[in-house]
């Protein structure tokens, strides 16, 4: 999971990812977008390759062009870790909400 994390953390590897989500992108259609060099989007889009975000296929088309697809999967364990916290902190707040509600009606 921390990769996942680590991938979505930085806002360029989220706003590639974001696009990705739209259609998929050669890395040199992604590059253009932003203010770095080509190298520094790839490693970018390593990243989120490491973290099981995005697939890199070859274009059935143009053989020589390697196309980034989304795969969002992977954010499901962020899914099931923020629920997990919801639930947390809702028992919590539930609790206090009870305590209050006795130290209400005791006065």
């Amino acid at each position: 999971m921390s990769d996942v994390f680590k991938a979505i953390a930085d806002p360029t590897r989220r706003q590639i990812l974001l696009s990705l989500t739209k259609k998929p992108e050669n890395v040199n259609t992604i590059s253009e977008r932003f203010d770095m060099s080509r190298p520094a989007v790839s490693k970018h889009i390593k990243i989120l390759v490491e973290s099981n975000l995005v697939r890199i296929e070859t274009d059935s088309i143009d053989t020589r062009q390697r196309n980034c697809h989304a795969q969002l999967e992977a954010l499901n364990e962020i899914t099931q870790f923020l629920n997990q916290l919801e639930a947390f902190w809702k028992d919590k707040l539930d609790g206090l909400e009870s305590y209050l509600k006795k130290e209400k009606n005791s006065r």
